[in-house]
């Protein structure tokens, strides 16, 4: 694997706001899979335009990228609304994963929960639950079995920890920590068994038992050995000359070999768009992406607007797509906002 300096060029990008969800929609976890032939996208969970714990929702919903036909999904089974949980699908079933539910008096859990969605019969499982819980996690499928969570927050702090979980057994492994600096909110995509996670934030406990929040540019390439899936080595990547870091939307694409990223913000908030240090979050137009061959960030033409609070990026038929997020007025949208990468 090739570790080089940073080598920036623009490309031509195409940008366009083409469909819409069926509500204004934010930090919801996204997955694509395929329905009679069709290419759906499946979204659960999130936050609701109002911005506050009324508005945590258990909902669930799919668009057809190809016709803008919507279709209401049955809500998460709990009912329990979630923010920053995380959905990855694997041969044609979306694996849910965990998120945080907050309460009136702002108390914030996160859950355990794994359910498993099957789109053709709309219904729900559950299966074993995380061994640590966790939301605002990196995740991605590996050999159409494997799901890696890789960091994330728990609670009251962030961890390194790796988890993996076999959809054959369904079963929980832990694979070699995350070498970083634990956050929450960071993103990465995979490329056959190679990828990359960057940014999110980074806490430090203070004298008066309350955490200090700051965005990180860490940025880490991680290559999973071929007879070990529990086995990672790491490698700390040069960081992009990106201002983003918080909650940007990533996939790793195999098509255009490498790990592509977009939006996010450079000011860490919780959920409402507003700041730790209670200044307006303002969305990042940026799009980047790592070549996985050249191991180089490349630097993309930024799209017309920025769009920030995302779980997912979804790729289809040579684009990717944005599902709702925040604008720079931190309003919850219902766009899906779409873009290629040359």
């Amino acid at each position: 694997m090739l570790v080089a300096a940073a080598n920036f060029f623009a490309s031509p990008l195409a940008y366009a706001a083409q469909l819409k969800s069926p509500y204004p929609i934010s930090n919801n976890a996204v997955a694509l899979v395929e329905i009679k032939g069709a290419p759906w996208v499946c979204s659960f969970g999130g936050l609701k335009s109002g911005k506050t714990y009324r508005h945590v929702s258990a909902d669930a919903f799919a668009v057809n990228l190809k016709t803008g036909e919507q279709r209401k999904l049955p809500p998460l089974p709990d009912s329990l609304g979630r923010l920053a949980g995380t959905a990855v699908a694997v041969k044609n079933k979306v694996y849910i994963f965990g998120g945080y539910s907050v309460a009136k008096s702002g108390a914030e859990i996160s859950t355990p929960d794994v359910f498993v969605f099957d789109p053709s019969s709309e219904q729900y499982g559950k299966a074993a639950p995380m061994p640590t819980p966790v939301d605002d996690a990196v995740s991605f499928s590996y050999r159409d079995r494997y799901i890696y969570l890789v960091s994330g927050w728990h609670n009251d702090r962030n961890l390194s920890v790796v988890q993996i979980f076999d959809t054959h057994t369904s079963t929980w492994l832990r694979a070699i920590a995350y070498p970083g600096t634990p956050v929450f909110g960071h993103a990465g995509g995979i490329v056959d068994r190679a990828f990359v996670v960057f940014g999110g934030v980074k806490s430090e406990l203070q004298a008066n038992g309350r955490n200090k929040y700051s965005a990180s540019d860490e940025a880490w390439w991680g290559e999973i050995d071929e007879k070990n899936p529990l086995k990672v080595s790491w490698t700390r990547l040069h960081a992009p000359p990106v201002d983003t870091a918080y909650r940007i939307a990533a996939v790793g694409s195999s098509r255009v070999s490498a790990v592509v990223f977009a939006g996010g913000t450079d000011n860490p908030y919780n959920y409402n768009g507003v700041g730790y240090n209670k200044a307006r979050s303002k969305p990042s137009p940026e799009l980047f992406s790592f070549d996985m061959a050249k191991g180089q960030w490349h630097i993309m033409v930024p799209r017309a607007k920025g769009m920030m609070d995302h779980r997912g990026l979804i790729e289809w038929n040579g684009r990717f797509y944005t599902i709702g997020g925040m604008d720079r007025r931190q309003r919850v949208t219902s766009d899906i906002a779409s873009f290629e990468h040359d």
